[in-house]
């Protein structure tokens, strides 16, 4: 029986984190030029920092690359413990 690859836990949550902020940032711009509006709106209902001001930008960034990092490290652990 072969054996089971790990997952590397903070590798894994660090990505999610990068690419969850970039994409905060990408949908607050868009929203700023007018682009994919109503998806930026429904974005700003679920996450308590983001809105359309630069402020709001870097806060939901921040806030969706906290929850996704812990989201994906706890996934990792626990893929790692009992997997």
């Amino acid at each position: 029986m072969a054996k089971k690859q790990k997952l590397n836990e903070l590798a894994l949550g660090y990505a999610g984190a990068a690419v969850s902020a970039a994409c905060m940032v990408l949908l607050g711009i868009f929203w700023n030029v007018g682009w994919y509006v109503g998806a930026a709106e429904a974005m700003a209902k679920w996450h308590l920092y983001f809105s359309s001001s630069v402020g709001g930008i870097i806060g939901g960034a921040v806030e969706a690359a906290v929850w996704v990092f812990v989201g994906l490290y706890a996934l990792a652990w626990c893929y790692n413990k009992w997997a």
